[in-house]
């Protein structure tokens, strides 16, 4: 059940200067707006302002793009770069996965409960292996096969149903492809990927058994926007558990999931929430 009233969300940044709270406040004040939420910070390393304004979508009176095209206008002289979300039009979200189901079973439960604001109209796969899972929340499941010969015509696929579900967000769950850098591009701040955080350490397979001969002592995982530089985006959310040497591979393995699955949901929800600014390899990320 939705007990918050809908809103409209700009997300700002901006070198630093004096004024800004009074300059934006008062841009929405003369348009008669209820501000619901204002969060900034001010990054005095970079001379950088970021903010997050949340207005009544009841006290629009003018059509979207009118107020757009002002608030364009207004930014110029300030050099504001924004974007602006309605919570009125829900966003889609596409689950790309391979063989491995945690963070897929986690982030469908999430969204059967209501917790992840947003419509799942698909979920792909290079593997059959999940089709079950997808059936079990009424979720048309696309399995589309790859190798490294037809990699560019699977992925032309992919993006084909991506833009025919008209797709805002596109999350890899445990999705054990890499995407071409065309695809990055195209869906640039619109990918969320998981994966342990082991790296760049113990890459490729088993990392938890060469994790486990190190003696490890944490167990994290990272959730980060896709770029064309592998695992190396800006980072959303991360977390770690500590373990001891008492704890088997594959208990260690299950340490990996369990972490795996809180922090994909926190930087799916944090997006989706429009909580998160990007700016260059980092993230601004304001608390709900």
């Amino acid at each position: 059940m939705k007990l918050s009233e809908d809103s409209i969300i700009f997300l700002i940044q901006c070198p630093d200067q004096r004024g800004l709270v009074a300059s934006i406040s008062n841009f929405f004040f003369q348009r008669s707006f209820n501000i619901l939420s204002c969060k900034q910070y001010s990054d005095l390393l970079t001379g950088k302002y970021f903010m997050r304004i949340e207005l009544s979508l009841k006290d629009l009176r003018s059509s979207r793009k009118q107020l757009e095209e002002e608030f364009t206008d207004f930014g110029k002289p300030l050099e504001l770069s924004w974007s602006v979300r309605y919570t009125d039009e829900s966003q889609r979200m596409a689950i790309l996965v391979s063989k491995t189901s945690h963070c897929l079973y986690d982030l469908l439960l999430r969204w059967k409960e209501d917790e992840i604001p947003c419509d799942i109209p698909l979920i792909i796969s290079n593997h059959p292996k999940l089709e079950s899972v997808a059936d079990q929340f009424k979720i048309p499941f696309h399995c589309l096969p790859v190798s490294a010969e037809t990699k560019p015509e699977q992925e032309a696929e992919i993006r084909k149903l991506l833009k025919a579900h008209h797709i805002d967000l596109v999350v890899l769950a445990r999705y054990m492809q890499v995407l071409s850098p065309d695809f990055v591009q195209e869906y640039d701040g619109r990918i969320i990927n998981i994966h342990h955080a082991f790296l760049p350490a113990f890459q490729g397979a088993n990392p938890y058994q060469r994790a486990y001969e190190r003696g490890v002592k944490m167990i994290g995982a990272t959730a980060h926007y896709a770029t064309e530089d592998l695992d190396e985006g800006p980072i959303i959310e991360q977390d770690v558990q500590r373990v001891v040497h008492e704890e088997t591979p594959d208990e260690l393995k299950q340490i990996g999931r369990d972490v795996e699955r809180i922090v994909l949901s926190r930087a799916v929800q944090a997006h989706l929430e429009r909580r998160i600014i990007i700016s260059g390899r980092r993230t601004i990320i304001f608390k709900r």
